[in-house]
């Protein structure tokens, strides 16, 4: 049988991932249940692995006005996107030959969004604490408004002339539904992966973080030092990523994975209402910590973020213009692709060096909280877990694309992530 022009653009899938239809099920369910999870044993009396938590009732799940106000900031979100501010930029070639454009003015939704809260809380008194009293509903709202998406997005990648995710085309509905059937889902010149990547989720999550610090205030009388510290470290980490929007174009997320339930949720409600987990903990258990721990947790934090900038710029510059002054030095490894891989600078201390950085940068985060429970160390535990499957991923996605180059270039670069552990 011959073999269409379309099939050869978007072969099927051979591969599953996440354990297949039976995986992808469960973490379709269990995710959600994660959220809800960490709300009920993190609450204003106890924040702890209890046995016997007290469950959430219908009244905390359901709330219209919180729904109403989930929509209208995701198209807030949508107008800023669609507006003439920033600028436009080029991503990678696709497999298809064709090169997208994408409108970067993320950090334009940052400054417009704040500016706008300051206003809002500062001197026309809205009442943002709701969001800490509504919480749950909005954290409901977002799962709920991700699978609607992930369905529409879904349904749309069967379209003619679709090109689709490389691991998104197994034929399995569950499976292709939650990693993503079409690589860059668009409506019109609306691209809705890199619109969900970078606004709507992480703006609002370091918004909430902002109206977890005025119901501290409300509460308590008072701001503490490590609500301060949680604030503006997570603040300035999305700052950052956002004045930095073109990098993500050369990510895998972009150039390899579909968008679908996973990336959807991931952005909408696991990011905004997983990581303010630390926040949140601090409005009902204060922490006020001596100078010297304050000192020490914002040193760790630039630690965390020399590594994770000065690795993640090195690779972006490389990969945009191997002859930049600031790269142009590097080792390199040729391979049979055309490409070079790098052997040195921060690339040739571990394979991941940027996801080290981001590991110590997650610990600052979760230290203002002190040691007395564990749960607001749920971000660093789980972010470990997903950087080292991560990893795994990138390294067998690299290994079938690069072949006996890329084992030449784990014999140069021996460490995976920490040099003499991993």
């Amino acid at each position: 049988m011959a073999v269409g022009k379309k099939d050869v653009l978007n072969p099927k899938s051979k591969e599953y991932e996440f354990g297949g239809s039976v995986g992808t099920l469960l973490m379709t369910l269990g995710l959600p249940s994660v959220v809800l999870g960490l709300y009920v044993w993190c609450g204003k009396d106890d924040c702890s692995l209890r046995p016997y938590p007290t469950l959430p009732t219908l009244s905390d799940l359901w709330d219209p006005y919180a729904y109403v106000i989930l929509v209208a900031w995701f198209l807030f979100q949508v107008l800023i996107y669609l507006s003439p501010l920033g600028y436009i930029a080029e991503g990678t070639k696709l497999r298809d030959g064709s090169v997208l454009k994408y409108k970067m003015n993320a950090a334009h939704a940052f400054v417009i969004s704040h500016a706008l809260f300051v206003v809002a809380y500062c001197f026309l008194k809205a009442p943002v604490t709701f969001v800490y009293d509504r919480y749950l509903a909005f954290a409901v709202g977002a799962t709920v408004l991700s699978f609607l998406m992930a369905v529409y997005l879904y349904a749309k990648s069967f379209r003619e002339g679709a090109l689709l995710a490389l691991g998104g085309n197994t034929g399995s509905p569950i499976h292709d539904w939650f990693v993503g059937r079409e690589l860059n889902p668009r409506t019109g010149l609306f691209d809705w992966k890199i619109f969900c990547e970078l606004r709507p989720g992480l703006v609002g999550w370091s918004l909430i973080n902002c109206c977890m610090l005025a119901k501290q205030y409300e509460t308590h009388g008072y701001v503490t030092n490590s609500m301060l510290l949680v604030c503006a470290f997570q603040g300035f980490y999305v700052w950052d990523g956002l004045w930095s929007e073109e990098a993500i174009l050369t990510t895998m997320d972009i150039i390899h994975d579909g968008f679908g339930f996973m990336l959807a949720f991931g952005d909408l409600a696991w990011v905004p209402f997983t990581y303010s987990l630390q926040a949140r903990y601090l409005v009902d258990h204060p922490v006020d910590l001596p100078w010297w721990a304050a000192i020490g947790i914002v040193l760790m934090k630039l630690a965390g973020y020399m590594i994770f900038r000065g690795a993640n710029g090195q690779k972006d510059q490389f990969r945009r213009d191997p002859e930049h002054p600031s790269v142009k030095h590097l080792k390199t490894l040729p391979t049979e692709r055309g490409t070079k891989l790098l052997i040195s600078g921060w690339w040739g201390i571990c394979r991941h060096p940027n996801y080290v950085g981001d590991l110590v940068m997650a610990l600052s985060w979760s230290l203002p909280c002190g040691l007395t429970n564990v749960l607001p160390y749920f971000y660093v535990t789980y972010f470990a877990a997903l950087l080292v499957h991560r990893q795994l991923r990138d390294e067998h996605h690299c290994r079938k694309k690069y072949g006996q180059d890329w084992e030449k270039y784990c014999k140069i670069v021996k460490w995976r992530l920490v040099p003499g552990l991993y």
